[in-house]
């Protein structure tokens, strides 16, 4: 009775026959639909500081986080043969250049900014 059963078995595994779906087909989109949903989370976190704090240093972290959604999204692109491959690693590298340069323009701007005078109007009023 069994085997007037006709279906097929789909295992996950690195292309070993022609019945299998290869575990890139399925692992790559997940993990850049779950990486596009974290990214917009880590964002719009970094959004909420930006609007909290509102100094330069805040919207250029703002900024760095971005460009791990940017990442998603040109991962996306890729998958899609939208852009090639090769082109995929040049913007994928870009975006890490820029992630740095941004995040440490953001200390460098949270070191040098002046601090509020209210220290020091309270040590004058003691």
């Amino acid at each position: 009775m069994i085997s007037d059963l006709s279906f097929t078995v789909f295992v996950l595994h690195l292309e070993a026959s022609r019945e299998s779906v290869p575990i890139g087909a399925v692992a790559l989109p997940t993990v850049l639909f779950l990486t596009g949903i974290v990214s917009l989370a880590i964002v719009g976190l970094g959004i909420a500081a930006l609007a909290q704090r509102r100094s330069r240093s805040y919207l250029l972290i703002a900024l760095a986080l971005t460009t791990l959604l940017g990442r998603t999204v040109v991962g996306g692109f890729a998958m899609d043969s939208t852009i090639p491959m090769q082109l995929h690693h040049l913007f994928e590298h870009a975006l890490d250049g820029v992630m740095a340069v941004l995040l440490l323009a953001a200390v460098y701007c949270a070191r040098t900014t002046e601090r509020p005078q209210v220290e020091a109007s309270h040590e004058r009023d003691s």
